[in-house]
């Protein structure tokens, strides 16, 4: 593969929380005019299959997911994404977690509906899970549910914190993040944490932690991304040089739930080189 390929290891679909079913996805990642696109869906391989069955000429898939963790070494607990790359998805451990957090983040969707109910707001949970289309529940499909009610007018405002930022958040039961990198490089993946320093998230994590963590096997840091400022991204770089870790760049694409655009940032030839060396469970696909 070229040196000046473009490489976005970080997407969604509506297998998750993205607008873009996995074969329109990649479609667009084609018209975006990417040589390689990861599908990470949340804690979810629901769309593989058909991504892999849509994929046009000259793109590769690598086919992923993002775990939805969390750090008990903080009070409250920290909550972390894990991006697990090229894993086998028929693993009896991991796919037994991902069905469990799945199942968490169902019901905590419907509490969050309940809480928001009782203050009079007019949601309804079957329509929410109408919109979802069988794919992972998120907080995102009920942000849509707000904007159709005509209480917001984004996904970033309904992010905030009258809203599912704070005022109308639950905690969920998410995975141990040792534990996910333990799954995940059992079940022959490439685990990289998703954007660490995104302070505008909320909390992060200490740099402790991401040393403990790549003694433990994880692969990479995610760099390059849009809740990451300049001098967030040169902290990654920085560390991930310390501790001997690659590091990607990628958009988090979910569609229309975010601006931000496929491709928007893109890994380096070298790193997306080390992450299918070190794979495992299934390999790139790539079309014609």
């Amino acid at each position: 593969m070229s040196v000046s390929a473009r490489i976005d290891l970080h997407t969604h679909s509506t297998a998750s929380d993205g607008t873009l079913g996995p074969g329109e996805l990649v479609e667009a990642a084609a018209g975006a005019g990417l040589d390689v696109v990861a599908l990470t869906d949340h804690d979810t391989t629901a769309g593989w299959a058909t991504a892999v069955a849509a994929l046009p000429p000259g793109l590769t898939l690598i086919r992923g997911a993002e775990l939805s963790c969390r750090w008990s070494g903080a009070e409250p607990a920290i909550p972390l994404h894990l991006l697990a790359y090229l894993f086998d998805p028929d693993s009896p451990e991991l796919t037994a977690e991902l069905a469990r957090v799945r199942r968490a983040r169902e019901v905590r969707g419907e509490r969050i509906v309940r809480l928001l109910q009782a203050d009079g707001i007019p949601v309804s949970w079957p329509e929410i899970l109408a919109g979802a289309a069988g794919g992972t529940v998120g907080r995102p499909h009920i942000a849509q549910a707000l904007i159709r009610a005509g209480l917001v007018a984004t996904t970033t405002e309904a992010f905030g914190p009258n809203w599912l930022g704070q005022r109308y958040r639950l905690p969920k039961d998410d995975i141990d993040v040792f534990r996910a990198v333990e799954l995940v490089r059992s079940a022959g993946g490439v685990p990289v944490f998703a954007h660490p320093r995104a302070s505008r998230r909320g909390r992060i994590v200490p740099d402790e932690l991401i040393v403990d963590l790549a003694a433990a096997g994880l692969a990479g840091l995610e760099a390059d991304h849009e809740d990451h400022s300049p001098a967030e991204r040169d902290h990654v770089r920085r560390l991930a040089a310390e501790l001997g870790l690659l590091v990607t760049g990628a958009s988090d694409f979910h569609g229309t739930h975010k601006t931000v655009r496929l491709g928007a940032h893109t890994t380096g030839i070298e790193a997306y080189e080390r992450i299918v060396g070190l794979a495992r469970g299934v390999t790139p696909v790539a079309s014609g």
